[in-house]
């Protein structure tokens, strides 16, 4: 098990400040009584249309409210995703370097240029083609029977069944 060390960085008090705000309203906002609050208050709105005859002073009042609390929330949601986007990718670095026998460049990939990622998925698209085909090649080999050369069943190793090389390639790359 590993130790968890106590790390003193010495961080920004306005940015420790603003994530920490970022993280309660993300957690507030995400909240069902968050929601109800919202729909009472197009409620009252749409209510009070009459009162003031479909006003442009009526329509501006939502209008303007609901486009000063999404432009805010804009931010506050992009923090609390960028800070969830690097705990995560801290987290599978982590895991990939821990991983006896993987390739530590892989604990980096964020860090890449588009072009270098592709070039990894390719890499990636073609091994994985390369462990199919053995699969497959290895389910040809099995006997008939369902047993392998020890004897045992091979019921639970048997791979799913194959599919033409066309209908793999469209699979592995997404389409």
């Amino acid at each position: 098990m590993a130790s968890h060390k106590k790390h003193s960085h010495k961080s920004n008090w306005l940015s420790s400040q603003f994530s920490h705000f970022a993280q309660v309203v993300a957690s507030w906002s995400g909240h069902p009584i968050s929601f109800l609050l919202a729909v009472a208050v197009v409620i009252v709105w749409v209510v009070t249309g009459p009162m003031f005859d479909y006003s442009d002073t009526w329509q501006l009042v939502i209008n303007t409210g609901t486009t000063i609390v999404t432009f805010l929330m804009v931010f506050l949601i992009q923090n609390t995703q960028n800070r969830d986007m690097l705990s995560m990718q801290v987290k599978l670095s982590e895991l990939v370097l821990g991983m006896q026998g993987a390739e530590d460049r892989f604990a980096a990939i964020e860090d890449l240029t588009d072009e270098e990622l592709k070039e990894l998925h390719e890499e990636c698209k073609s091994r994985a083609e390369q462990t199919l085909t053995h699969i497959e090649q290895r389910h040809e080999r099995t006997p008939k029977n369902g047993t392998t050369r020890n004897g045992q069943s091979g019921q639970s190793h048997r791979a799913a069944p194959s599919r033409p090389k066309s209908q793999r390639k469209s699979a592995a790359s997404g389409s």
